[in-house]
């Protein structure tokens, strides 16, 4: 059974940069489409960005546009998210999420349609 381990959270100043990694583990992610969210204590779970299974299609929201990137290379079973310019409000605990899709071009933010869940990796953006 397919599950997702992330790794790569820490700490880091404001304007400093981390990139997270979501890899396979008993399985493969290769017919899943892949999002990133994350979640601060007594708030919803937020996506941030979502990679369709052939990686030709990305979504962000306006809040991390410009300053994350989600990639993923098949060949290794990994998706990941680089985060560039950092902010205090990023910090969160981040969380990869798979769904398999027939639609080579499918992500959604959306945590409804998610199956798949890591056990998520703290970010804590502070001087």
């Amino acid at each position: 059974q397919l599950q997702l381990v992330e790794s790569g959270g820490g700490l880091v100043q404001p304007g400093g940069s981390l990139r997270l990694s979501c890899a396979a583990s008993g399985g493969t992610l290769y017919y899943s489409a892949i999002a990133w969210f994350r979640q601060v204590p007594g708030k919803e779970r937020e996506g941030v960005a979502c990679i369709s299974k052939d990686g030709g299609n990305t979504n962000y929201p306006d809040s991390v546009k410009g300053r994350f990137t989600i990639s993923r290379d098949n060949s290794l079973d990994t998706v990941y998210l680089r985060m560039d310019s950092l902010k205090p409000e990023d910090t969160a605990v981040y969380y990869c999420a798979g769904r398999t899709a027939s639609n080579n071009r499918w992500c959604t933010n959306n945590v409804d349609y998610f199956d798949t869940w890591g056990q998520g990796t703290q970010v804590t953006v502070s001087s």
